[in-house]
């Protein structure tokens, strides 16, 4: 979010794009590898025949992005670095090469001339044994992503990633020199640079059981899901999803892929489906082995049902698929059916729901319609009769899509589904006749006492309603199934015994009779409710103003306002959370631990032996398993002589090659914990995107830009307690302070207003940003501030008035242009003790 008059928010790392699957796309069981080598040696006017195919038209490197499909498309570059040939498992290579704009002109660096190639497969064992360096090559049937490397080698931003059957190289020769002395051995000679190479060669893909992987390696595995979740959008330009596999070795491991396009991600419908998936790398994070995509991932899936089609899923256009893949689908699929591993029944019918319950649904989209800015209303059927009352719904006219409801003598078969946060784009890509698997949602009953009731419900009877709620726990999520499904298939069956009635008019979804529903119903069912308001603190002698007054007026002013919160952004509490420097004034997101594992896992595969400084005394730490039967771990570790002698001993520690997660492990046993890593032979403290110092469960970040890092002894002399600014001051760090911003939505009788909460954030809501970054009970008292100021299910009007102090001001925003900003100031919210509401009387 970037707001004007506050300072801009920038996000500390931008995330790697692991390459693209190189598996293709319209599979069937019987698709097979192509048996054709995919070097080509070329020789300069060897004839047609020894050509570049004629239908693929070039692109210069330049002019290379993430956005175009290169599908008909090559690449010509003179290779200028070649890279070694690394084996990631038995007849499974990949290699990096470079290749330049032929026609590239030494001060053409800015155009970006040279661009990554990474190979995989047997194209890398032969790119290393038919091309050297200063040979030019032809690529087509390459992918494009992202580089990880773009800021570390100044090469284009992208790179090219040549996987699977439609990868091909062309190496462009020029003739060899005749020789004069054997006029049939220039015969031979001409023959043999004008043939086209091309031998037979069919990968053979070598799987490691799961109970056999091993942390730092590439493999391909076989597995059966037991628990996954659809793919959603990360903090940077990819998706992410995450499973949990298991085989025959009855290890369950965790894998996490992030690719930036949904359809390279596993078409994973239901736990028992089978997946297979090429170079995936073995990690060791939070105490056990997990698996990570890495260059030349490639996934297929498989219905797991014993029985059924060999059916691949897959978006490739192509893939390798053989007898013995077959053979390890059924093996797979015929101990999985003897395991407790599949749940007793997959999907739960309408007819089926109970209320408060979580289930899986499988139905037919019939129309689709936003409700509002966090919740999406998604009108669906299954064929079957849910035996409650559901909930019914109008919405504003006009903004439906799609058949607004089936005809009278189907009406009571139609459910409705609000879709909140994160799912909400998802379900705006959805078309009506889809057919969806809906996961994780939740039946909520509740009292039907809302404005707007028809004559023909009565107040007193319960409604059903259908909640698919924001984030993704439990696997909680929407996946359009393929036509031909097997569940699809039957519930087309089902619906096929409904015959449309053509004459019969169809009721309008905003049909006036309909009950009014704006937003998420309460979901409160103990009856429990919490008023909330809030009171100025300043010492201001002014009269409360209306909106439409406060906009006519000066700025550089303190107005007081009564209003209420209409709504309020961003509605992740994560994201509200800033790191901002009093110095310069930047503001930075605060990283995930995902990110942070990075930083710490690279600093410690960097580690070398150094000198410690002289005012410390070195030592190890022996650091246990997180997990019975894994090793444990020595690390390296720093002492000051000073605090050593005044007994302070674990008052401060610097911590050399240690993983995040044992870093947090080792906080809760020491008051302060600085992670360093070597450099030049000395101490030196990790890339300031991480935290330079840990106590206990918070963690302090510094400013790079106003920071002059250095290890040294922080002085203790009259100190009862070393704290993070002592700590700080010694290690010229310019310590980041935790702050909350976020922009309301502010409403009256007169106008509407956007204001921002950030200086007076703690005031406001009675805790500091830094426990609210580290403290549960911080994080979930704002959370129940915010519901109560503005409930996630009501309308404005069930909102309490708020008496706010409001500072006006001038300000920038991007394009320089002044405006005038609003913000909240001297208010906190005065929250009384809970009460229970008492039933209405009968």
């Amino acid at each position: 979010m970037v707001y004007p008059g506050v300072p801009h928010t920038h996000a500390r790392y931008s995330k790697p794009v692991n390459s693209k699957s190189g598996e293709g796309n319209k599979p069937s069981s019987r698709s097979r590898h192509l048996d054709v080598m995919p070097i080509c040696v070329l020789s300069e006017g060897a004839g047609p025949g020894a050509q570049v195919p004629g239908h693929l038209s070039r692109i210069p490197i330049p002019l290379i992005t993430t956005s175009t499909d290169y599908s008909n498309k090559t690449v010509k570059g003179k290779v200028v670095h070649k890279g070694p040939l690394v084996s990631l498992a038995a007849d499974d290579f990949i290699m990096k090469t470079v290749i330049q704009e032929e026609d590239a002109q030494p001060n053409a660096s800015s155009h970006n001339p040279s661009i990554n190639v990474v190979l995989c497969g047997a194209l890398a064992k032969d790119f290393s044994q038919a091309v050297n360096q200063g040979d030019v090559v032809v690529a087509s049937g390459f992918t494009v992503g992202k580089s990880p490397t773009v800021h570390k080698d100044k090469l284009h931003p992208c790179n090219l990633l040549l996987s699977g059957d439609d990868a091909c190289l062309y190496v462009l020769r020029p003739p060899p020199p005749s020789d004069r002395r054997s006029p049939s051995a220039s015969k031979r000679s001409t023959t043999l640079s004008a043939e086209v190479a091309c031998r037979t060669k069919v990968p053979k893909y070598t799987y490691v059981r799961l109970g056999d992987l091993k942390a730092g390696s590439v493999v391909n595995v076989y597995g059966v899901v037991v628990f996954f979740k659809q793919p959603f959008r990360s903090r940077g330009t990819d998706f992410c999803s995450s499973l949990k596999i298991t085989d025959q070795s009855n290890q369950k491991i965790g894998c996490t892929i992030f690719c930036e396009k949904l359809e390279d991600h596993p078409k994973i419908f239901q736990i028992g489906d089978i997946v297979r998936m090429h170079r995936v790398k073995t990690q060791f994070f939070n105490n056990s082995i997990t698996l990570v995509n890495t260059f030349g991932f490639s996934v297929v899936t498989f219905d797991g049902a014993v029985g059924g089609a060999v059916e691949a899923r897959t978006s490739s256009r192509s893939f390798h698929f053989d007898q013995d893949d077959c053979r390890t689908v059924e093996e797979l699929r015929s101990w999985a059916a003897g395991q407790t591993l599949l749940p007793p029944v997959p999907t739960v019918t309408l007819s089926a729901v109970q209320p408060k319950a979580y289930f899986d649904l499988t139905c037919q989209l019939l129309a689709k319609a936003p409700v509002d800015t966090t919740c999406t209303l998604l009108r669906v059927w299954d064929g079957t009769r849910c035996p409650r009352t559901l909930l019914r719904v109008t919405l504003e006219p006009n903004v439906t899509e799609g058949r607004s409801s089936p005809s009278k003598e189907r009406a009571n078969l139609v459910a409705n589904v609000f879709v909140y946060d994160n799912h909400m784009e998802f379900a705006s890509q959805l078309k009506p006749g889809a057919f969806l698997r809906i996961y994780n949602l939740r039946a909520i009953p509740g009292s039907s006492k809302v404005p707007g009731i028809t004559s023909s419900q009565s107040e007193e009877v319960d409604h059903l309603a259908f909640h698919l709620h924001g984030g993704t726990a439990y696997g909680r999520g929407i996946r359009v199934l393929p036509e031909n499904s097997p569940d699809v298939q039957e519930l087309k069956r089902v619906l096929e015994a409904f015959p449309e009635d053509d004459n019969d008019p169809l009721p309008e979804l905003n049909d006036s009779e309909l009950l009014e529903v704006w937003s998420t119903p309460p979901e409160s069912l103990n009856g429990e409710t919490v008023e909330c308001s809030t009171e100025r603190r300043c010492s201001h002698d002014l009269q409360p103003v209306t909106l439409s007054e406060l906009k006519r007026s000066d700025p550089g002013r303190t107005h007081h306002v009564r209003v209420k919160l209409r709504s309020y952004e961003p509605r992740r509490l994560h994201q509200a959370l800033k790191l901002y420097c009093s110095k310069c004034t930047s503001m930075l997101d605060i990283p995930d631990d995902e990110l942070l594992a990075g930083l710490f896992s690279e600093a410690s595969r960097e580690s070398r032996p150094c000198s410690p400084p002289p005012w410390s005394l070195s030592g190890q730490v022996d650091i246990p398993g997180g997990s019975p039967g894994s090793p444990h771990r020595t690390l390296s570790v720093h002492l000051s002589t000073q605090l050593m002698s005044e007994g302070k001993t674990k008052e401060l520690l610097f911590l050399m090659g240690s993983t995040l997660e044992e870093t947090c492990r080792l906080a809760a046993s020491y008051q302060n914990i600085v992670p360093v890593r070597s450099s030049g032979g000395h101490l030196a403290l990790l890339d300031l995107s991480a935290p330079f110092l840990f106590r206990g469960r918070k963690r302090y970040y510094g400013c790079k830009q106003c920071s002059e890092a250095a290890v040294r002894e922080p002085s203790a002399d009259g100190v009862e307690v070393i704290d993070e600014k002592i700590i700080a001051e010694a290690l010229g760090v310019q310590l980041l302070q935790f702050v909350l911003l976020m922009k309301l939505e502010l409403q009256d009788a007169t106008d509407t207003l956007d204001v921002f909460l950030w200086r007076d954030a703690e005031l406001f809501f009675s805790v500091s940003a830094e426990d609210a970054a580290a403290n549960q009970e911080a994080q979930r008292g704002i959370h129940q501030i915010m519901d109560t100021l503005c409930p996630p299910g009501g309308s404005t009007g069930e909102c309490p008035w708020l008496d706010l102090c409001l500072a006006a001001y001038r300000a920038e925003d991007d394009g320089g242009r002044s405006q005038t900003c609003y913000q909240i100031c001297h208010t906190a919210v005065a929250k009384p003790s809970s009460t229970r509401s008492e039933p209405d009387p009968a």
